[in-house]
This record gives C-alpha cells, sequence and structure tokens, in this order.
C-alpha cells in the first residue's frame, strides 16, 4: 500500500478548505485509516488505485452524488468506493465520516484466501449509502480507539482485517464479459497456498514454487502476480507475520523460537519486519493483546 498522504482520496480531502482531517493512521498490513469532518463542499474522485470503505459517523443528511441528487446520506451510512471509480459529491451542511483505504493487492489476497476465487474474475461493487448495522458498527468501534498506541495495534488492525473481509464477502460480484489470460489455474492456487501455509519456517526459493507448476520462474512470477495480486516473495511476507501474529496471540514461545517457526534468519530480522508491517515490535505487540485479553 503507498504512503497515506499518496492516496487519491485522501489527497482530494485534504486540499480541500472546508475539509479537517482528525486524525490518520497506517494501522499496519497495509490497510490506513482517516477521520474528517466538513462542510459545505464538493468533491470529485477520478480513478483511485486503491479501494476506500466510508462510513458517515455524523450528519451527511445534505450530502448526495451529482448524479444521483435525490439520494442523500445520514448518520451510518457506508460507502463503498472501488479503486478506478469516478464519482463527484455535494456536501451541504456538515458531515464527519472515517475511510479505511485498501489495496487492490489486498484485495486480491482476500479473493484467493477468503473466496477461494480467481481474483480477475471478480470486482469490488460500487456502493452508495449503503445500510449495514454491523459494518457500522466496526467503524465507530475504529474511530474510539487511539490509532496511535501501539497497545491497540491489534485491535485497529483486526477491525481493519474484519471490515475488508465482510466487504469481500458480501459486496463482491463476477466481472462481466472478462476473458482471463495468463493467470495460474484454481488447482495451481490451492497447491501453492497448502504449500507455502505448511512450510513457512522453510527457505523457499522460486525455482522450487515454480516447478510445483511446471513453469519457468520468469513465467511463474508473472503468472502469480496476476492470480494473487502481490509478487511470491510479498505473499511469502505476509504469509509468514500472520502466522507470528497467531504464535504471539496464543502462546509464550521466545520471539527467536517464532521468528524460527516463521521463517526468519533472526530475531532482529524478524522484529525489524514486523515492526515495518504492525508498527509495533513483536514484543509490543503480545503485551497489547495479553493487557486486552486481562480486561475483557
Amino acid at each position: 500500500m503507498p504512503n497515506l498522504e499518496s492516496l487519491h482520496v485522501f489527497q482530494a480531502l485534504n486540499r480541500s478548505p472546508n475539509a479537517r482531517l482528525e486524525a490518520c493512521a497506517e494501522l499496519g498490513d497495509g490497510l490506513s485509516a482517516a477521520l474528517w469532518s466538513n462542510h459545505h463542499d464538493s468533491q470529485d474522485y477520478q480513478a483511485p488505485t486503491h479501494h476506500t470503505l466510508s462510513c458517515y459517523i455524523g450528519g451527511g443528511t445534505g450530502t448526495f452524488r451529482r448524479d444521483q441528487p435525490g439520494t442523500k446520506g445520514g448518520p451510518d451510512k457506508l460507502c463503498i468506493l472501488p479503486a478506478e471509480h469516478q464519482s463527484a459529491w455535494v456536501i451541504n451542511g456538515e458531515i464527519r465520516l472515517a475511510h479505511v483505504y485498501f489495496s487492490p493487492e489486498h484485495f486480491a489476497l482476500g479473493c484467493v484466501t477468503l473466496l477461494d476465487r480467481e481474483p480477475r474474475e471478480l470486482q469490488l461493487r460500487e456502493s452508495t449509502f449503503l445500510e449495514d448495522a454491523s459494518q457500522a458498527r466496526r467503524f465507530h468501534q475504529l474511530i474510539a480507539l487511539n490509532w496511535h498506541e501501539p497497545a491497540e495495534r491489534l485491535l485497529t488492525s483486526s477491525l481493519a482485517h474484519e471490515m475488508l473481509s465482510h466487504t469481500l464477502l458480501s459486496q463482491v460480484g463476477a466481472r462481466d464479459g472478462l476473458r482471463l489470460k495468463g493467470g495460474l489455474a484454481a488447482h495451481q492456487r490451492r497447491l501453492l497456498v497448502d504449500y507455502i501455509d505448511h512450510h513457512l519456517e522453510d527457505p523457499i526459493s522460486l525455482g522450487q514454487l515454480a516447478g510445483m507448476c511446471a513453469l519457468s520462474q520468469y513465467h511463474f512470477a508473472r503468472m502469480f502476480r496476476q492470480s494473487f495480486g502481490l509478487p511470491p516473495h510479498q505473499y511469502l511476507l505476509a504469509r509468514r507475520l500472520t502466522r507470528a501474529q497467531s504464535l504471539l496471540r496464543n502462546g509464550g514461545l521466545p520471539l527467536a523460537e517464532i521468528a524460527w517457526l516463521c521463517g526468519f534468519s533472526s530475531a532482529s530480522h524478524f522484529s525489524q519486519r514486523f515492526r515495518q508491517a504492525m508498527g509495533a515490535t513483536p514484543g509490543e505487540y503480545r503485551q497489547a493483546f495479553c493487557a486486552r485479553t486481562q480486561t475483557l
């Protein structure tokens, strides 16, 4: 996911003299969030490179899309703005809204791991002023947290992942008239996912994975990225960090052993990679989770 300030929807609001950024943060795992207030404004979004989930926290009853002037927003109304969409908005009166941003690569990875579908077959449906009480509740929980507090990182990232998973399960549809070329077959994707998840502690080479699909490294790398939305090394790193999070939450193993079980060369390398992705060290992550469970 690109830097938060480089995201198109974020930039558009940040440039407006009427919009005020109340909070923003990169939540870990490439997910980002922002909380805005705005009034008497207009906004155009032209083919952003990222997806945006939006929830009206307060106000918004005078907000509408220019192409749908008869449909107005309101508290807890949700919008789904896919990458590459175009929309123009009019904001009359006051509004407070929260955004969660995620990349097409996150979408593709979710299609494979959550839906077991070819990502290029699917698209995120654009939705305006959707009503979904469970999703709105997650947004309210998210904005109540301190996004820059390491002890809250587990919960903020978990909520953002829940939003993404909920959206994939409820708002993803098949593309019309799409002819697929160049990706891996469904059985190849399942074989690779299973193999990687069962060998995260081992050194895995591109040649190994390519050989499983009887492809050259060059063609395999291109086809893997088309199917998963990530190059093989980034997908492998994401799966290793996911296992690390589970081990940190569910036991008292030393960090050096967790690093070894997740395929990292050393505890320091593991800690560096984990902090880059999560914004907290493995020790801080474990401490945050333990503190959270003790209060429940």
